[in-house]
């Protein structure tokens, strides 16, 4: 399987709208593209209605086959018919090895660092040909440094709320810490021997009028990013209780469940029956190790609920009394919290009273809804905010038209399963420091709620 044409390695695009905006990098492997083909690509998606535009597009001869990483389009295009799968999971790798050597994912780490991605691209593919995605491979051959978007310090701490975690040593990782190339010169912070081992569950969650839970889900990953120059093996420790699927749950201790659980191909599980080890050879750069999944249930409270008010006031504004309660432990802390509601067609203005300084409010009268944001949200808190919307024309009928709300939110050091690394073993030991962190965070993927 070829591909045939040009590997249009990201096209940015502008996050609120979805547009287009400039082709940050191209690389022709087989000569056989058409000049215009990058202006193809960028008419095919700018003409079409909706965000997301399909994966497998076709013009004339050609076809293309994208991916969106890091606010990138990666696209390849091709004359012949290949399985689109294996392009998709390409396009995945490359993107994956960009931000592993270049440190992120973005269109300035791409401008920065071109020459590499050349060099990269050079050795994965031969005249269309895939040859190897694999890291260890890769890097005997890559002989260009990476060109650090934002210099690394550990002394840098700004972000340390959402990322960093309390070790055994009561140090904390910067945010930032992982967010570097896996080579670099000597004496460079880059070539520091840690490794990272992130817990990050995606929780969708369906909260009726009435505040009843009507349908939870939550998607987990165990990742792992790896800057040890060799390591033969690791031992990744999950919590002891751990049953994995829906069989009924024995004895008294608050056992951590999960419905199903899949592995990465290199990792053993040879001691994972029976004391819940994973055993990996991790290779530099990142890779997630396990995911896992439990459905319609959820082991621990909703982090929110919220006790909503609608009504009409006078003849044209709808008022909406909006109390939000944060039902977190109270040492913990969510960020960046979002709250979206839908108004009815037609809103002009808005006018709010928040329950404190720090929060914002604005009504967007393209999207038909209003967006309340809170920085910072402690857990045990309850915060409140009440909406006056001028409706021209308003009905009764309209009132029907507000929620149902929808919640973005990040909560670190929390994971509603409750799984936990128990301990991170190397071996054979490393020589010199090496440091391992743990991290965990939670994010909203759906957090509905009707009124």
């Amino acid at each position: 399987m070829a591909i045939n044409a040009t590997v249009n390695t990201s096209i940015n695009e502008e996050e609120q709208t979805g547009c287009l905006q400039s082709m940050v990098y191209s690389h022709e492997v087989r000569g056989e593209a058409s000049k215009d083909s990058i202006n193809v690509f960028y008419e095919m998606v700018t003409a079409l209605s909706g965000d997301q535009p399909p994966v497998v597009m076709t013009h004339k001869d050609h076809q293309f086959i994208h991916v969106r990483q890091g606010g990138l389009y990666w696209v390849a295009s091709t004359k012949t018919n290949p399985s689109p799968f294996t392009i998709i999971e390409f396009l995945n790798r490359l993107a994956a090895l960009t931000k592993d050597y270049c440190g992120s994912l973005s269109e300035k780490s791409v401008r920065l660092n071109f020459a590499l991605i050349y060099e990269l691209l050079d050795e994965m593919v031969d005249f269309g040909y895939i040859q190897t995605t694999s890291t260890d491979i890769l890097k005997n051959f890559i002989q260009t440094e990476a060109v650090s978007s934002k210099p690394f310090s550990l002394f840098d701490l700004s972000n340390v709320g959402l990322f960093g975690a309390e070790t055994q040593q009561s140090k904390v990782a910067p945010s930032v810490a992982a967010s570097r190339p896996i080579m670099s010169s000597r004496g460079e912070q880059g070539g520091k021997n840690e490794i990272f081992v992130d817990v990050i569950e995606r929780l969708s969650v369906v909260i009726g009028s009435n505040g009843v839970l009507m349908k939870a889900d939550i998607q987990g990953e165990i990742r792992i990013k790896c800057f040890l120059p060799t390591c033969s093996e690791m031992r990744i420790g999950l919590n002891e209780e751990l049953n994995i699927g829906k069989s009924q749950l024995k004895g008294y201790s608050s056992a951590v469940r999960v419905d199903e659980c899949r592995f990465h191909q290199a990792v053993k599980l040879d001691e994972f029956d029976t004391f819940r080890i994973l055993k990996v050879c991790p290779s530099q750069g990142e890779q997630t190790v396990m995911q896992y999944q439990l459905c319609d249930e959820l082991p621990c409270a909703p982090p929110f609920q919220l006790f909503p008010s609608v009504e009409k006031d006078y003849v044209n504004r709808v008022l909406i009394f909006l109390k939000l309660r944060c039902d977190l432990p109270p040492k913990s802390t969510a960020l960046n919290v979002s709250i979206t509601v839908p108004v009815p067609k037609g809103s002009v203005s808005m006018s709010q009273e928040l329950s404190s300084p720090d929060q914002t409010a604005e009504l967007q009268p393209k999207n038909k809804a209003l967006l309340w944001e809170i920085p910072r949200f402690p857990g045990g808190a309850q915060l409140s905010a009440l909406f006056k919307v001028d409706v021209p024309g308003l009905s009764s009928a309209s009132l029907l038209e507000v929620g149902p709300v929808s919640m973005s939110f990040e909560l670190p050091k929390q994971t509603c399963t409750g799984l936990q690394i128990r301990f991170l073993r190397l071996s054979p030991t490393q020589t010199g420091l090496s440091q391992r962190w743990v991290r965990y965070v939670t994010h909203s993927d759906s957090y509905t709620i009707r009124i």
